[in-house]
């Protein structure tokens, strides 16, 4: 038997990773009528939480179920989902996942996104 070496991932090929899976739930979002988008701050938490050398992409996977899908999923339990919608996924000041609902799908993470999660989180 050979012993194969693999190149460890680095943080921007994590991140392209990272835009393929966000890619995949866009879609299924999609699908239901929904409009997601996620601010830059946010994408850039979840390749942070996700990266780590030594494994690969396996823990980016784990970062997007905690970070993006269980988030969502929260987020429809406690309010139903309606045709239409629009969603975005930002962080709070503290840096805590929020979930804004019919937000424009402005994703980039500037001065009106922040005043909405402001807003949104009663700060």
């Amino acid at each position: 038997d050979e012993i194969i070496v693999f190149k460890s991932l680095t943080k921007p090929e994590v991140r392209e990773i990272a835009e393929l899976e966000f890619k995949k739930t866009f879609k299924r979002t999609s699908e239901r009528g929904i409009t997601l988008s996620m601010t830059d701050r946010f994408k850039t938490k979840v390749v942070d939480e996700g990266f780590n050398p030594a494994y690969g992409a396996r823990p980016l996977r784990r970062a997007i179920m905690r970070l993006v899908e269980d988030e969502l999923a929260e987020a429809f339990l406690k309010e139903p989902t309606v045709e239409g919608e629009n969603i975005l996924l930002d962080l709070n000041n503290d840096g805590e996942v929020v979930v804004l609902r019919n937000q424009p799908t402005d994703a980039s993470g500037g001065e009106d996104v922040e005043a909405k999660v402001e807003e949104s989180v009663g700060a």
